[in-house]
C-alpha cells in the first residue's frame, strides 16, 4: 500500500468524516463541489458539455480519442443527498479515456428536496433517452458509486424484471445495495471506515426514503432479482461499512447465474477511485476495471 493511502485515510477521518457526521446537506454539497474543482482533474484533452436525454440534464464527457458506439452511463454517489456529475466527472473522464468511450452522467434530483422515487425515475429516463437516440443497449456500460451504485444495479434489476434490452455490462464502486443497513459490516466497520459515519447514514437515508420502505427492491438492489443480468464488476474496501452490501449483492447475483467479479481491497476508503489524481491504488483500480470492460465488450484498446 502506498504512503499516500495512509495520508489520505488520516485526512478523511479527521476532516471529511466529521463533516459528514454533523453538516447539513447544503454544507456538504458546497464543500464537495469546491473540493472537486481543487483536487480532481480530468485527462488533458477531455471535452464536456451539457445535453438532455429524455428531458434529463446530463453531462456528456468525451476524452481525446473516442470510438463510435462506446458509451458509459454513470450515476454519481452521495447518499442521494449530495454529489453531482461535476464532482465525479474527473474520475469518469479517466475511465472513459481508458476504454475510448464517451460518458453520460445524469443530473438526477437529490433529496431531501426530491424524495424517492425521483432519482430512480431520472436515471431510467436517461437510459430510455439514450436508447431513443439510437444507442444500442449492448454498447452501453452502466456504472455508479455508493448511492449511484444502487441506481446502477437498480436499473439492471428493473430491466431484468421487464425482460427489456440490457446494457453490455454493469459495475459499482463501493455500492450501497441495502437501505435497511442490515449487513454485519455496517456495525463491525463503523470505526474502521475512514469516511462514512454509520451513525449518520440512517438519517441521510430517511431524507431520501421519507417513509418509503428500505427493503423495497426498487431502492435496495440486494432484494431484487437479476435473472438475465449482464456481467458485473464490483469493488469495495474491507474497512468500509458497506463491505457486506457489495459481498451480498455479488453472492445474490451469482446465485442467479450472473457472471460477477468482486474485487475486495485492503484499507482503502469509500469510493477511492475518486482520488485517481493522487492515489496510486485508485489508478490501479480504474485500469483494472477498464481492462475488464474492454474484455467484456470486445473493445480494443
Amino acid at each position: 500500500m502506498s504512503v499516500m493511502r495512509r495520508i489520505l485515510n488520516r485526512w478523511l477521518r479527521l476532516v471529511e468524516k466529521r463533516r459528514l457526521r454533523v453538516a447539513s446537506p447544503k454544507m456538504i454539497r458546497r464543500a464537495l463541489e469546491v473540493q472537486s474543482r481543487l483536487f480532481f482533474y480530468a485527462p488533458r484533452g477531455t471535452k464536456s458539455r451539457w445535453v438532455d436525454h429524455n428531458r434529463i440534464p446530463c453531462l456528456e464527457i468525451a476524452p481525446r480519442s473516442v470510438q463510435p458506439g462506446r458509451v458509459l452511463l454513470y450515476f454519481h454517489g452521495g447518499g442521494f443527498v449530495f454529489g453531482s456529475p461535476d464532482t465525479h466527472s474527473a474520475m469518469v473522464a479517466q475511465l472513459a479515456m481508458c476504454v475510448g468511450a464517451r460518458a453520460v452522467m445524469p443530473k438526477y434530483r437529490l433529496a431531501p428536496e426530491a424524495a424517492c422515487p425521483a432519482a430512480l425515475q431520472d436515471v431510467r429516463a436517461a437510459w430510455d433517452g439514450l436508447i431513443a437516440a439510437g444507442v444500442a443497449p449492448a454498447d452501453i456500460v452502466v456504472g455508479g458509486d455508493s448511492a449511484g451504485g444502487a441506481l446502477a444495479f437498480g436499473l439492471i434489476a428493473a430491466l431484468c424484471a421487464e425482460g427489456a434490452a440490457k446494457p453490455g455490462a454493469v459495475f459499482g464502486f463501493s455500492p450501497l445495495t441495502d437501505m435497511t443497513f442490515s449487513g454485519p459490516s455496517f456495525i463491525e466497520n463503523a470505526d474502521s471506515d475512514v469516511l462514512l459515519p454509520a451513525d449518520r447514514a440512517v438519517a441521510l437515508a430517511e431524507m431520501f426514503l421519507q417513509g418509503h420502505p428500505g427493503d423495497d427492491p426498487d431502492v435496495s438492489p440486494l432484494f431484487a432479482r437479476f435473472d438475465g443480468s449482464p456481467p458485473a464488476w464490483i469493488t469495495v474496501g474491507d474497512t468500509e461499512i458497506l463491505l457486506d452490501d457489495a459481498r451480498r449483492l455479488a453472492a445474490q447475483m451469482r446465485s442467479e447465474g450472473v457472471q460477477v467479479q468482486l474485487v475486495q481491497e485492503h484499507d482503502l476508503p469509500h469510493v477511492w477511485p475518486l482520488f485517481h489524481n493522487i492515489l496510486p491504488e485508485a489508478r490501479q483500480t480504474l485500469n483494472a476495471l477498464a481492462a475488464w470492460i474492454r474484455q467484456q465488450q470486445g473493445w480494443e484498446s
